[in-house]
């Protein structure tokens, strides 16, 4: 499905609810803000199919906001968040989003989480030109030149399909399968994946649906082993991801999985266990294990000094969320006291090297704002441990 088609039917999908007066204007409303005071709003999955990565990434913004706010905040103001669950589901992430602008309550906007929930507040974000750190989806489909409001920090999964194509092809692998989410996510990947195949030559095997909540996830692992693929790619994620897995492992211990960035989430490695045994998984930001990382090392340094949650000190979703955070707290430095919405939009727009020495963000005011372009590959053994 191309871009256009995607952000097509989402508008459609609205337009059935009744689009509000905002989502046909493209000037952008500037809001007072307090003198002592910023407020950031939240709409992310704290329950549901991706409700532990929500809750995560949730820790690692709060841990970098709070060690701002101990040191006198930005420009004399603290940094509060407003935070909302929606449970990974569009229709929720579009009526959180709305009840927060249309209350005045925030000023700009942080880490919404997933393809079709980005796609759903996308005329929102561009109508009210309301700043936006960090969408959790590395969709191509929500992503385009005319965007002068949304700031994206990872790469596009459309560059992480042909990455680990690239590196299937590699291995002498042959006759891939793809499993996928059956939803909006999981389809535009799958078309990442199979165009990647095709230009590698690669001879495919079947495509099969994933249910998001995982619920065919044993018949789905019945239907990919009889079809005999020499690997297996996926396009999946969370719960769902763990419930293709783990039975598929059970019929096929030695055939590889390769999955992308958000494939496999730090709370699930626990369930998968052995599962993880021969699976590989694109990486767009440091290992967050890695204490080679002088990244990861400040990360957890702010995690323990702001009484973070232990168990997130090595979760990738938390770095996610804190790196997510350190962009927008850059562009509200550079903002400058004179705080507006539009200062903060240039302000983000003009990062062009925001280093944490291993790793960088830039935007250079050039759109689609995309911050990085790092890939990495890991591969892991057993119980989630990883060989590289």
């Amino acid at each position: 499905m191309s871009r256009r088609q995607f952000l097509l039917r989402a508008t459609q999908a609205l337009a059935a609810t009744g689009l509000p007066a905002w989502a046909h204007s493209a000037r952008a409303a500037e809001i007072e803000v307090p003198a002592r005071q910023i407020a950031l709003g939240c709409s992310i999955a704290l329950t549901g199919p991706l409700g532990a990565a929500g809750v995560e990434q949730l820790a690692g913004m709060k841990a970098a906001f709070a060690e701002v706010n101990r040191h006198g905040g930005i420009h004399g103001r603290e940094i509060h968040m407003e935070v909302k669950d929606d449970g990974y589901v569009p229709a929720n992430t579009l009526k959180n989003v709305t009840e927060m602008v249309e209350s005045q309550s925030i000023f700009a906007l942080i880490s919404p989480l997933g393809t079709a929930n980005t796609a759903a507040i996308l005329p929102l974000i561009e109508g009210k030109g309301i700043p936006t750190v960090g969408p959790i989806t590395g969709a191509p489909s929500v992503r385009s030149a005319d965007q002068r409001n949304i700031f994206f920090v990872r790469p596009s999964y459309a560059d992480e399909a042909r990455r680990l194509v690239q590196q299937m092809v590699a291995m002498g692998l042959r006759r891939i399968a793809i499993v996928y989410l059956d939803n909006p996510f999981g389809k535009e990947v799958l078309g990442y994946m199979s165009t990647a195949l095709d230009e590698a030559k690669v001879e495919r095997a079947g495509a099969f649906a994933l249910a998001v909540d995982g619920k065919n996830g044993e018949q789905v692992a019945e239907k990919v082993f009889a079809d005999g693929p020499g690997a297996v790619l996926l396009a999946t994620t969370g719960v769902a991801n763990t419930a293709f897995v783990l039975p598929f492992r059970a019929r096929a211990k030695g055939v590889p999985l390769a999955g992308l960035s958000v494939t496999i989430f730090p709370s699930e490695l626990p369930k998968l266990g052995e599962g993880t045994r021969g699976m590989a998984a694109v990486q767009v930001f440091p290992d967050a294990t890695s204490s080679k990382s002088m990244m990861v090392r400040k990360f957890q340094s702010t995690m323990k000094a702001t009484g973070g949650n232990p168990d997130f000190f090595t979760s990738g979703s938390s770095l996610e969320g804190w790196i997510n955070a350190q962009v927008m707290i850059e562009g509200l430095r550079n903002a400058g006291k004179d705080l507006s919405r539009e200062r903060l939009r240039a302000g983000l727009a003009g990062i062009r090297a925001l280093s944490f020495g291993d790793f960088s963000v830039g935007f250079g005011n050039k759109t689609p704002y995309v911050g990085s372009n790092s890939i990495y590959l890991a591969v892991y053994a057993e119980n989630g441990r990883r060989l590289s």
